[in-house]
């Protein structure tokens, strides 16, 4: 069954891919999502298996590297950090599959987009069940060649092919850092094995567990769209893959990637501060540029940032409460790139929600789980982000250290900020005033079947699942990772002081934040308009609008100081090397010498019988001066002999 999991997404993706045209596009449709779907149902059994029973399953298939000290296995382990992972992975894979058939009808190519659908499913899975750091890049490599895959599938758009390389070459940076932690852990612990590595982290300098732990960091960073190496995000944007990259998949392995070396970085406090101050400024960030952004789908890509606050958790050595906000947030985040898909759709495939407007009756599902899953973001009481996010900033504020606690106000200035873009897009798309053309309107429809019922399960999933499973994952009495998956220092265990000792007002300060902010925007929109618009048009106003639209000029940092210094020092690169010292010692330099010298030495053959006795006479007298010379002097007599010849009888 475990091996199935691994092996069936993959036998989808190469039916599709390389028989897509024997078994047709139906057939690919079919095969694909029925290989997908069946693992989905495995990966439940096998999360009622191994995690609620606590029985860890090991899997060695063969012996990949064994060179001495080194030794690699092909091995895959399922515990209950896997099998968790397992279920958002997957059931918003099975999904996006299905929602793909209505939505890529049309397309001339379904059968390769379906194949890389799968195979990213594929990559994901590997990457996730791996037992070693060599078989989980393999994974991590696959999950970005995947996505470049995906994002450039119509190739012949030019903006399609920009975000695929700013996507390949962001995760590069990352995947950089990444082997260099690979080397750092192999040269300090000997073994890339997960259960060795982490045997003998207390036993290893902090120092080397730092330099680890923040290469590993940065490699979390440009998966997982943190501050710095986010600009490929909001670039990737075709509709079911945004689902699949955005919400379960690939945002997410940067995180998995910190929890599952968590019996690593527990013993680096700096490690743990760099991920408690990157979450909280990536949130900020992203919220207050998500607000300014008029792309419903860049909107929606931004708030994926500012909801990683997972990295938060993570700072807080509260990995538990990291996993449950990451398995929530694939659920309604999924649903929300779904619904703005089904919008899009709707709409002729235009974008920008400022030319929507007046949409509730003619999309009415469209508009309920969009209104489900926005509500689930903004951690309204008693939907899934409720239970996961607001625990957070109420874990940062229950540390009871000065960082955590300035953390957790920034991350509740980011929590009102994301609930403002979340009433943005609803209110602007579905209950303002009309403002699209008439004959968008006429044509506006729901989607088919294979469109609607991906959004209604993810609407169902948006709001019990955080309430139904809650307690396994951050109950007070869980035994759930008992097996030691997740690994918290007893000295960083703070899920008490949470519970009991954060006052109520701090409990509910994000909720009247929210709620306050809302209606302030809702009452100045609908009747001081005027006001707004004044503001904007102003000098100050003009100003802070340019710079949060342009995204704080980060972009524009990028492409001027880096981009273009990268692209002076390949044209040096170019002049002196390639157009200057290799073509001067190849085809402009000794190539010609040896022409030259060649041409003259043929010169040599004059034909006249007297000449051919003095060359004898010559090479016989240099044969016998060896005898009294050394080589090197020997040689240097020949030289000067032949350029005599040269001089005279040429």
């Amino acid at each position: 069954m475990y091996l199935a999991i691994i092996i069936l997404p993959l036998l989808g993706s190469i039916v599709s891919g390389f028989f897509g045209r024997k078994v047709g596009v139906s057939g690919a449709q079919l095969v694909t999502c029925v290989s997908v779907i069946v693992t989905t149902i495995l990966s439940i059994i096998a999360f009622f298996e191994v995690g609620l029973n606590n029985i860890p399953v090991s899997i060695q298939i063969f012996r990949w590297i064994d060179s001495e000290s080194l030794n690699v296995l092909w091995g895959f382990q399922f515990d209950s950090l896997t099998v968790s992972m397992l279920i958002p992975v997957l059931i918003v894979s099975s999904l996006v599959h299905v929602y793909s058939i209505g939505y890529m009808s049309h397309d001339p190519h379904n059968q390769r987009f379906f194949s890389y659908l799968s195979l990213f499913t594929f990559m994901m899975i590997i990457l996730v069940t791996a037992n070693n750091f060599l078989l989980m890049f393999v994974g991590w490599e696959g999950v970005g060649i995947c996505s470049y895959l995906l994002v450039s599938f119509w190739f012949t758009r030019i903006a399609a092919n920009q975000s695929s390389l700013s996507a390949f070459l962001t995760n590069r940076v990352g995947d950089c850092f990444l082997t260099i932690g690979m080397f750092a852990i192999l040269w300090s612990f000997g073994n890339l094995d997960y259960s060795t590595v982490f045997t003998l982290a207390p036993y290893v300098s902090e120092n080397i567990v730092t330099i680890i732990g923040i290469c590993l960091l940065i490699g979390a960073m440009a998966k997982s769209s943190q501050i710095g190496l986010h600009v490929w995000l909001p670039q990737a944007m075709p509709t079911p893959v945004s689902a699949l990259i955005h919400a379960a998949t690939m945002v997410t392995a940067g995180i998995y990637l910190l929890m599952r070396t968590s019996p690593l970085i527990e013993y680096s406090s700096t490690v743990l501060i760099l991920c408690l101050w990157v979450g909280a400024i990536t949130t900020v960030f992203s919220s207050v540029v998500g607000l300014f952004q008029q792309d419903i789908k860049k909107v929606i890509a931004y708030s994926t940032m500012s909801q990683l606050m997972m990295v938060i958790a993570v700072g807080l050595s509260s990995y538990n409460i990291a996993l449950f906000h990451l398995i929530n947030h694939a659920f309604y985040k999924g649903l929300l790139f779904l619904g703005a898909g089904a919008v899009i759709h709707a709409w002729a495939d235009n974008q920008d929600f400022r030319k929507y407007g007046g949409l509730r009756p003619f999309l009415p599902l469209t508009y309920s789980v969009m209104l489900i899953a926005s509500l689930s973001l903004v951690a309204f009481p008693f939907m899934t982000g409720f239970y996961s996010k607001d625990f957070i900033l109420e874990s940062a504020y229950g540390q009871f250290y000065f960082s955590s606690t300035v953390v957790y106000f920034i991350a509740t200035i980011a929590a009102m900020f994301t609930t403002l873009y979340s009433v943005k897009v609803l209110y602007l798309t579905f209950l303002t005033n009309p403002n699209g053309p008439l004959i968008n309107y006429k044509q506006a429809h729901e989607g088919d079947i294979f469109m609607s019922l991906p959004l209604i399960i993810l609407a169902l999933f948006s709001i019990f699942f955080g309430y139904i499973t809650k307690d396994i994952f951050i109950g007070l009495g869980s035994g759930f990772f008992s097996d030691n998956s997740l690994f918290i220092h007893p000295t960083h265990e703070i899920m008490l002081d949470t519970e009991f000792a954060v006052p109520s007002l701090f409990k509910l300060l994000p909720l009247i934040f929210t709620l306050a902010a809302s209606a302030i925007c809702l009452v100045l929109s609908e009747f001081f308009p005027n006001i707004l618009i004044h503001f904007k048009f102003s000098r100050v106003g003009y100003n802070i609008f340019s710079f949060l639209n342009q995204r704080f000029l980060i972009e524009l940092f990028y492409n001027k100081y880096i981009t273009g210094l990268i692209f002076r020092l390949g044209a040096h690169t170019t002049k002196v090397l390639d157009k200057g010292s290799v073509e001067l010692l190849g085809p402009y330099g000794l190539e010609k010498k040896l022409l030259i010298f060649s041409n003259n030495l043929g010169r040599l053959d004059t034909g006249v019988i007297t000449s051919y006795a003095l060359y004898i006479l010559v090479g016989f007298i240099s044969y016998i001066l060896m005898a009294y010379f050394s080589l090197i002097y020997s040689i240097l007599i020949m030289l000067i002999i032949f350029g005599i010849f040269s001089l005279f009888f040429l």
